[in-house]
């Protein structure tokens, strides 16, 4: 390591741990529109006799034609345009086995219309009565509101479920009255004894009306299963009608496979100098790819990649490179920046290997198109050849089947799962995953950077537990003579044409791309025509080496492997850094170019900075940052485990929080005086996931849970930090507030709280006077609600999970040595994490 460089610094006294409850949590913001008590009752009353009467009288006159049919009846429940539907109130299971399904919005023309599906078993269909008469005739004594009165007044109408009620992908991918298609299948599951049952009596209820249907392919979730079924809408109308157990119909994803044609820029004998140079100590760090298979035949690529760790999905398939995608990612996954390689004369040390595993066919697509499946099973044969390798999974293959909103998929919840160890019960497992974000239609790359920013990225892109990996560009020079008139489509620095962004979504998606490797640059002419070439490409490995040795490559599955070297780098420095570690040490150590600032920072607000980070993340890496300090910097990581939640006197309640003292310069701080001196806090966690469609908020949330973290003001002592943490957090549907007169303080994070706290990784900066920080040494980390807690018939309310804080403190002055003294402080223990 050079002089001037040192290593991280881990610190691993644990926090504080203090009991924590937001005073908070209860607070209510719904939309709920002025009702005429005894009108309005009267009216719903009637809407729901004539759905119960319709109801029964179908499921009779199924019964009589020996028909298959349902032992309850599904209706929807919708809101008035523009106004909240109190959805929470309408699930009832435990009491009576009433289950609310999934909530759509649904856009008319004077607002959104919000829509919720509920199943109501037999023998159950006087409970909503129950409480239409209530809301007319009582009140409640506990508010002096009728009773019921939030839920009935957010009810405009209650109809009987069709199949768009259950359909959640795009309304045009709904199939035709005829032709089928395979669509995803969610089926509600109360609890795991009887899920077995339901899958029968699901398939059974298949075979009666002719539907084909995949089972062992199938993903489970909490409370979902999803099954394959190939379906057109008529169809899809007679399960709704023979099955108790449908929540959702989903299209199944195709994938989308970006493919270059290029030609090679290097000679074959180029490979024989540089392996040469390759230096491969033993090591038990890999990258597994999961593609179209690697040829490892490739003479840079055998040395690094064993064929016992070459695996298929599909034994006929074979695990050889039918294509050339697995083994283009595989190069720049083994070296990183081939063309640098190339160019000089210095031994090349690599200190991982590969590991292969197909998952796409070499001839048609995958039937049925269940990824999520398919990429499980893809992990654990890896991990059963060899269960002792520290994994980081790339996969740069994805869909862009319906994503445009940036909610979870099934393909992107069973990435969730697989980064959580969800896969393997009662196991503490963690995998760090990086996944393409995808790219623009070719066609768009002369509609630069308007493409990108209307084009979503790809699922399973929008997985919370990944690292999403976009594309920027260095690459501006061109030498090619076919491309006289041509000029490079994107600037020095600036976001690559290819790449795609999450500025369509909706704010409580996560923030993607996490963050931007090099990805390739494309040409445009004065005529609008662009052209893809060599010059702007990064090379890499062909699949067929005794033809040529190299091909050209680009786009995000370009950038996806170069980030999979890159997080290697840092495992093989650290090996016993977390895969949440490695993941936050990526975005916390990436920043945006000059470029990126100019083209999407057009001011300096909270929603400028919005558009900058969900179009390049959190910039582009550097390793040096990530894996090392300089004097004048420090880098603190604590990798800890916390219990979000807990039980008491029958409430189920936030459990605690953590309080750091950090070991901390104060008084050379003290000494620098008005220097502007930076502080950056990154938060890595993974969530476990539950994808289903039913809103996302209170006890309905995708996340298990969420956590935060929070910095004492200058001068604001630890009593005052921890009243003001408790007083001023608000639970995950409780907009924070961002003004300067902040409880919290909000407005001296550039980010701020609404920017930066949606998804599983949330990272800020805070620039103040050396004198202002001196004292600010004292770092919260606090639990926010989640599903876990909400849904506490599952019994995961008293779970514990793990995160990774990286805070890292850096002054202007390059010959302070702060670095040091805070090395000392850990050393000796002078100054430790509080643990009374």
């Amino acid at each position: 390591m050079p002089e001037n460089q040192n290593p991280l610094l881990f610190i691993s006294i644990p926090p504080l741990r203090s009991q924590f409850t937001s005073p908070v949590s209860g607070r209510d913001r719904s939309r709920i529109p002025i009702r005429d008590r005894i009108a309005h009752s009267q009216r719903l009353l009637n809407q729901l006799s004539d759905v119960l009467r319709e109801a029964i009288n179908n499921n009779e006159s199924r019964t009589l034609a020996t028909l298959p049919s349902r032992d309850g009846m599904y209706i929807i429940f919708n809101s008035l345009p523009g106004f909240d539907l109190i959805f929470k109130s309408l699930d009832s299971i435990r009491r009576n086995g009433i289950k609310l399904l999934n909530i759509r919005e649904i856009e008319v023309d004077d607002g959104i219309v919000q829509s919720a599906t509920v199943f109501i078993p037999r023998g159950q269909e006087s409970y909503f009565v129950n409480k239409l008469i209530e809301y007319a005739e009582k009140d409640d004594p506990r508010y002096g509101n009728p009773k019921n009165d939030k839920l009935i007044r957010s009810i405009e109408e209650i109809k009987l479920a069709i199949v768009e009620s259950f359909w959640q992908s795009k309304r045009e991918l709904l199939p035709n009255i005829i032709q089928p298609v395979w669509c995803e299948a969610w089926l509600r599951v109360d609890n795991d004894e009887n899920r077995d049952e339901i899958l029968v009596s699901f398939s059974q209820t298949c075979q009666m009306i002719e539907v084909p249907i995949k089972i062992n392919q199938g993903l489970k979730f909490p409370e979902r299963h999803v099954v394959m079924i190939f379906a057109n809408e008529h169809q899809l109308k007679e399960l709704i009608a023979s099955s108790d157990f449908i929540a959702e119909f989903r299209r199944a994803q195709e994938t989308a496979r970006f493919w270059m044609n290029l030609q090679p820029s290097e000679q074959a004998e180029w490979v024989d100098e540089l392996q040469n140079r390759m230096q491969i100590p033993p090591t038990n760090i890999s990258i597994c790819i999961l593609d179209t298979g690697v040829n490892n035949g490739h003479p840079l690529l055998q040395q690094v990649l064993s064929d016992v760790d070459c695996h298929t999905f599909i034994q006929d398939w074979g695990t050889n490179d039918h294509d050339k995608h697995g083994t283009l990612v595989a190069g720049l996954a083994a070296f990183g920046d081939l063309e640098k390689h190339l160019s000089h004369n210095l031994p090349i040390v690599i200190q991982h290997k590969l590991e292969s595993v197909k998952i796409l066919p070499p001839r048609g697509i995958n039937d049925p198109n269940l990824y999520g499946d398919i990429t499980m099973q893809a992990v654990s044969l890896a991990e059963i050849q060899a269960p002792e390798q520290k994994r980081i999974i790339v996969m740069a293959v994805g869909s862009c089947m319906d994503v445009g909103s940036g909610k979870p998929s099934s393909w992107s919840g069973a990435v969730d799962q697989i980064a959580f160890g969800t896969d393997i019960p009662d196991s503490s497992i963690k995998r760090l995953l990086i996944i393409a974000a995808g790219n623009i239609d070719e066609g768009e790359l002369n509609n630069y950077p308007a493409a990108s920013q209307t084009t979503s990225i790809e699922s399973p892109g929008q997985s919370w537990n990944a690292l999403t990996i976009g594309s920027y560009t260095e690459k501006i020079q061109l030498t090619e003579s076919s491309l006289v008139g041509y000029t490079p489509i994107a600037q020095f620095g600036g976001l690559s044409p290819f790449s795609t962004t999450s500025l369509m979504w909706e704010k409580k998606w996560p923030v993607k791309p996490d963050v931007v490797f090099e990805g390739g640059n494309a040409a445009i002419d004065s005529f609008n025509f662009s052209s893809e070439c060599d010059d702007l490409s990064l090379l890499s490995t062909n699949y067929q080496p005794q033809q040529q040795s190299f091909l050209t490559f680009n786009k995000t599955s370009a950038s996806a492997a170069q980030a999979a070297w890159f997080a290697a780098q840092i495992f093989s420095k650290y090996p016993d850094a977390w895969p949440e570690t490695i993941r936050g040490l990526i975005v916390h150590s990436a920043e945006w170019t000059d470029t990126m600032l100019e083209q999407f920072l057009t001011g300096i607000g909270r929603s400028d900075y919005r558009n900058l980070i969900r179009s390049c993340g959190y910039g582009v890496p550097n390793l040096e940052r990530a894996t090392t300090c300089l004097n004048n910097s420090l880098t603190l990581i604590a990798q800890e485990h916390i219990q979000p939640f807990t039980r008491h006197e029958g409430n189920y309640k936030t459990n605690e929080m953590h309080l750091f003292q950090l070991p901390w310069p104060t008084s050379e701080l003290r000494e620098l005086g008005e220097m502007n001196v930076v502080v950056r806090i990154t938060l890595s966690y993974f969530i476990d996931p539950s994808p289903r469609e039913i809103g996302w908020k209170d006890r309905y949330r995708y996340a298990s849970y969420g956590l935060r973290f929070d910095i004492n003001n200058p001068l604001e002592d630890r009593d005052s930090f921890i009243r003001r943490i408790n007083a001023a957090v608000r639970e995950e549907d409780i907009a924070e507030d961002a003004s300067p007169s902040s409880t919290n303080n909000s407005a001296r994070w550039k980010l701020g709280p609404q920017n930066r706290n949606s998804g599983s990784i949330h990272s800020d900066s805070w620039e103040k006077t050396a004198m202002e920080l001196a004292s600010c040494n004292l770092v919260a980390i606090y639990p926010t609600i989640g599903w876990w807690r909400e849904r506490h018939h599952l019994n995961k309310w008293n779970s514990w999970t793990r995160y990774s804080l990286i805070i890292s403190l850096k002054t202007e002055d390059e010959s302070v040595q702060i670095y040091e003294t805070v090395a000392n402080l850990i050393d000796t223990n002078r100054v430790i994490i509080s643990t009374q």
